[in-house]
């Protein structure tokens, strides 16, 4: 929460533990026990029943053996309002609720100004160090549409975790190994021959990757490397034509996930668990703990035994490791080698079983599986002028986050894709993403800003410029449409906690558009230009304010924040 929530907050909480000293020795109060039991004290879901408000009396009623509604009877009798409290009232079966005076509204303006690009930053995550890995999409192909929600989702939830006082780390996890790199070998090769021996005499396996990418890929060796590789052993061409083509790939992901605006901390190599030597440490581990079993030739991990539906294969008859081996390697690399205290998957909805065993497994190998988290991420559905979409109009292909952002602007794909919770699927709007309305949410909040820009500008011309306020002339917004925005300024700290507790970035785009309402709101209602002058400063601070939250909330989401539309 921000410094003057805060301390509100404490206020309020010395507040209630002073009237129930007061009252005991006045005998109205009589416990049952020595220590009180732990009360909260909120920011309540609708204001105008309070400004906060705390469920003391409730957790009360069995310490002093009494009803809820009494002792917050007793309580508010005995209560000194003092700072920002202005007066308290009692709702229901005993709520006691707190409104505050305009001293509070004045301090959240001056507290915006005072931080700055900094206002809405707390050190609630006390620097823990936490990894959020993802996108982490195969090598061997372009980046699809689920990788799109994936990478604003992960980039974002980062930015969140910053701001909430984490040490937040963004990495990409490089499938460079494995069957799906086996199957890229094969796939390339086949389309490398076909160049010289023909289609018809050099059949495509049936579970190779399709793609036209692995045609351009094998053209691009051709073109380079001329026909000497068709002669050479089966292994030594696949060995050159993924040598040749994975780097390459994996640039484009990075210039694709660069156009996106997302950088990584770092770009983590499955190969290095395999060269390294991590991935026989961490098998050799689950041996020594009894984790394991040899059947029909492969090596077994009694997942059954730790929270799995059934046991699993870490190596194969043909001695290659299988993918969940590596990952459970991947994971102690994570933690055990690199320290990080918490890590964040965030994965496709279709992962969900994977979820349990790897858990299962980091606690079996002395890990806390509890420590991972997985953000599982449903489905999205392009939609455009109402109807499905598949395709590129301008290409014909499929969408890729590529064609995606050819079709679109960053600001509105990495908006929109913070807009729903992970866990929810999404209808995207190809029509609404590039419209320019009020109907746009990333337009209608970017304006928010522009707005302001324009209205400072304006007086400029007249010689009119903002100065510093005093907490007196800032006291002067009363106005309901003033209150309410000060007040949702106020809640841009906790809101930003909140996010980052629940791994919920769309918290945050439905503040900011929110914030643009009630800006909007507040324009339309109050002139902020008037006779009144300290008034008119007073109006100017708070649009100040608000362009300031809406630019860091933007910088946040790596969206632009524009000064003319």
């Amino acid at each position: 929460m921000s410094y003057v929530v805060k301390k509100a907050t404490d206020s309020i909480r010395a507040s209630i533990l002073s009237a129930v000293e007061k009252a005991g020795e006045a005998g109205q109060l009589t416990p049952s026990q020595a220590e009180l039991p732990a009360f909260i004290v909120e920011i309540p879901g609708d204001t105008s029943h309070g400004d906060f408000a705390t469920n003391a009396a409730m957790v009360f009623a069995r310490t002093f053996r009494m009803a809820p509604r009494k002792i917050a009877e007793i309580l508010t009798q005995n209560i000194a309002l003092d700072g920002y409290l202005d007066r308290v009232e009692i709702a229901g079966p005993g709520f006691i609720n707190f409104f505050v005076n305009p001293q509070y509204y004045a301090d959240v303006l001056l507290d915006v100004s005072d931080k700055g690009e900094n206002y809405g930053r707390s050190d609630y995550g006390k620097g823990e160090k936490v990894m959020v890995e993802f996108v982490s999409a195969n090598p061997t192909g372009p980046m699809h549409i689920g990788n799109a929600r994936g990478g604003a989702l992960g980039d974002v939830l980062a930015s969140v975790l910053d701001m909430a006082g984490y040490n937040a780390y963004r990495e990409f996890y490089v499938n460079d190994a494995g069957n799906q790199i086996e199957k890229f070998g094969m796939s390339l090769e086949a389309r490398y021959l076909q160049i010289y021996k023909g289609e018809d005499q050099i059949p495509f396996p049936e579970d190779g990757y399709h793609g036209a990418d692995i045609k351009e890929r094998a053209q691009q060796f051709a073109d380079q490397e001329g026909e000497q590789y068709v002669d050479l052993p089966s292994d030594q061409r696949r060995a050159a034509l993924v040598a040749f083509a994975l780097p390459k790939n994996v640039e484009g992901l990075k210039a694709d996930l660069g156009r996106y605006r997302i950088e990584y901390d770092n770009w983590f190599h499955e190969s290095l668990l395999h060269e390294d030597g991590e991935l026989t440490a961490t098998i050799n581990l689950m041996k020594e703990k009894g984790l394991t079993y040899e059947k029909e030739g492969a090596l077994w991990y009694k997942a059954t035994e730790h929270g799995g539906e059934k046991d699993e294969v870490l190596i194969r008859q043909n001695g290659n490791p299988t993918y969940f081996a590596a990952d459970i390697a991947y994971h102690y690399n994570k933690f055990a080698v690199r320290g990080f205290d918490r890590c964040i998957n965030v994965w496709g909805a279709d992962h969900h079983g994977h979820v349990a065993r790897l858990k299962g497994a980091l606690d079996a190998i002395g890990l806390d599986g509890s420590k991972l988290d997985i953000v599982l991420m449903q489905l999205v559905h392009l939609m455009q002028d109402g109807e499905p979409v598949r395709v590129s109009k301008r290409t014909g292909k499929s969408i890729t986050l590529s064609t995606l952002l050819d079709e679109i602007p960053v600001d509105a794909a990495r908006f929109f894709f913070n807009m729903r919770e992970a866990n929810t699927q999404m209808d995207f709007d190809l029509t609404l993403a590039v419209e320019q309305s009020s109907q746009n949410p990333v337009y209608y909040v970017q304006y928010a800003h522009a707005r302001i820009c324009s209205i400072l500008k304006n007086l400029a011309a007249e010689g009119i410029t903002p100065r510093t306020c005093s907490q007196e002339e800032l006291m002067m917004l009363n106005t309901p449409e003033e209150l309410e925005l000060i007040r949702h300024l106020a809640s841009l700290t906790g809101t930003i906690v909140d996010a980052a507790k629940a791994y919920d970035p769309a918290r945050i785009t439905r503040y900011v558009t929110d914030l643009a309402t009630l800006f909007h709101k507040f324009y339309n209602s109050c002139r902020v230009k008037g006779e009144n002058e300290p008034l008119m400063q007073a109006r100017l601070s708070l649009c100040l304010a608000v362009r300031q939250v809406v630019a860091n909330i933007l910088k946040m989401l790596k969206i632009s924040a524009p000064q003319v539309m």
